[in-house]
């Protein structure tokens, strides 16, 4: 694979934390929420593809045919919360729990990373030289984090209240995206 390909590998795995990026920015884009969530998006993007690699067929015969449900676990109810959240209608940030801490900024980064570790099966079987690569793909993908969540800070203010509604929704959507998959 030339580097243009891993590249554009990279571009297309990183659609879905650029998508959550924007949900999340939606509420929370202080730089240091910005940070944690494009590193360990970023982390987790660099890291499992090397996972792939190095024992991705034992583990995917074990779970690759419900990975995509425990991707769809994740995000839905992280966008169950986030809806549930709008609709109680907290609108100060500290009412809020913060989707870039804790147990779910884990689930994000692993929700957001599954179809980067069959990648990596893929680059290991293509003899791509995996760690050049796997910095390819987590570092795109920490730059489109942070795309997403700066963008995500200027249709909050045209959205306003409807933010949380609205990234509750994309959440989900991504969701249901994941179980076609």
């Amino acid at each position: 694979m030339s580097w243009l390909e891993i590249l554009l590998l990279a571009l297309a795995l990183s659609a879905d934390a650029f998508s959550v990026a924007l949900a999340v920015g939606l509420r929370f884009a202080s730089p240091r929420q910005v940070f944690r969530l494009a590193w360990h998006f970023g982390l987790f993007q660099a890291l499992m593809p090397l996972l792939g690699a190095a024992g991705g067929h034992v583990l995917l015969r074990l779970v690759g045919d419900v990975d995509h449900y425990v991707a769809f676990g994740l995000l839905f109810a992280i966008g169950c919360r986030v809806l549930w959240e709008s609709w109680r209608g907290t609108d100060r940030v500290g009412d809020v729990s913060d989707p870039t801490r804790g147990a779910t900024l884990v689930g994000l980064s692993v929700a957001t990373s599954v179809d980067a570790f069959g990648a990596g099966i893929g680059l290991g079987l293509a003899h791509v030289p995996l760690w050049s690569a796997s910095a390819t793909i987590g570092l795109t993908c920490a730059v489109c984090t942070i795309a997403g969540m700066r963008l995500a800070c200027r249709m909050e203010r045209l959205v306003g209240r409807w933010a949380g509604f609205l990234a509750g929704a994309v959440l989900l959507g991504l969701a249901v995206k994941m179980l076609a998959i």
